[in-house]
């Protein structure tokens, strides 16, 4: 993912103007939450499985640490291999713009700083388009 950590002449992390391990949990769990329960989210949510907790922890391991906080990811599984890890999903447009709604919508509930959620979204359009397999 791209640079985050050039935010506006703060000196904290992303990480922690979201409000550390917690404020990036309420982030993936509202992203879930949202994937779950709105019909414009439906294709992105078939590629999950049934049961969501696993892949909010992962989201959220791998978010503590790319935003600036711990390696939490890294430390359970080593290096994402994002792109690898994802290959067997079929990952087109629409998916990557359905990720990055849910997101979005997300940050926007929560709140996040807009200047902070622009960069934010900035940089996980890069990673999410990159995802595309299809």
């Amino acid at each position: 993912m791209g640079d985050v950590s050039a935010a506006p002449a703060a000196s904290a992390t992303p990480f922690e103007r979201l409000g550390g391990e917690a404020g990036v949990r309420a982030l993936v769990d509202r992203f879930y939450d949202l994937m779950d329960l709105e019909p414009q989210y439906a294709g992105l949510r078939a590629l999950h499985p049934a049961d969501l907790s696993g892949a909010r922890d992962k989201l959220h391991w791998f978010l503590c640490g790319w935003l600036g906080g711990p390696d939490l990811y890294v430390q359970r599984f080593g290096h994402p291999r994002l792109r690898a890890r994802h290959m067997p999903y079929r990952i087109g447009i629409a998916e990557r713009d359905q990720w990055m709604a849910c997101m979005i919508q997300a940050m926007q509930e929560l709140d996040v700083d807009e200047t902070m959620a622009q960069r934010l979204a900035e940089s996980f359009f890069g990673t999410a388009d990159w995802m595309r397999n299809q």
